[in-house]
């Protein structure tokens, strides 16, 4: 298992600056890269049997915490300092979670009500305040618009509805317009703080 720090291939002066913060926020923060770990390999396993194939990259792709730790996709390598900075901001929620719930109350939260697979309420509710602060950080970085963007939104969507989060929720419609409901909040704070 390897603790190294993200690879300064790509000058990431925001996620430098963040990954600053959230150290002083959650002392003993430990970040891994995936590849290195050995669990993060077992449970890539078991994802892609879940899934029958569908999550084939969740070490490759996807950013991942439990407790302090943060574990890193392949890709955060070769990530903009931007896309780093955004996802880190969708993690550090995922952070505050535990620290709130502990692993044994996330595990109960994310696993188990209603259906592991298609109706996961649990696991819906804890994305979806992680997502909400994805779309305040694009909102942060790009700009109000960013957040509004259609691509974005059918992103997000897929991620609750397709196998990268095994299938857990099956209600598009709904998202879209907790979506809309989040854009709405963020263009009306940035309008609040136009000079």
């Amino acid at each position: 298992m390897s603790s190294r720090p993200p690879s300064a291939s790509t000058p990431s002066p925001r996620t430098d600056a963040y990954l600053h913060e959230l150290r002083g926020e959650f002392p003993g923060l430990r970040i891994i890269q995936k590849q290195d770990h050995a669990w993060s390999q077992r449970i890539d396993k078991v994802l892609r049997a879940l899934t029958l194939g569908g999550q084939s990259a969740y070490v490759s792709t996807y950013t991942t915490v439990l407790g302090r730790t943060i574990y890193l996709p392949v890709s955060w390598d070769t990530r903009s300092d931007e896309s780093r900075y955004i996802t880190l901001r969708h993690e550090a929620v995922h952070l505050r979670q535990f620290r709130r719930y502990g692993v044994f109350g996330m595990t109960l939260i994310y696993g188990l009500p209603i259906l592991p697979v298609g109706l996961s309420v649990g696991r819906a509710w804890i994305e979806w305040r992680a997502y909400q602060e994805t779309l305040r950080a694009y909102a942060d970085v790009y700009g109000p618009q960013a957040a509004a963007d259609p691509t974005l939104h059918a992103y997000i969507i897929l991620q609750f509805t397709g196998p990268a989060y095994v299938f857990m929720w099956p209600f598009p419609r709904m998202l879209q317009r907790l979506i809309d409901r989040e854009v709405q909040a963020i263009e009306a704070r940035h309008a609040a703080t136009r000079p």
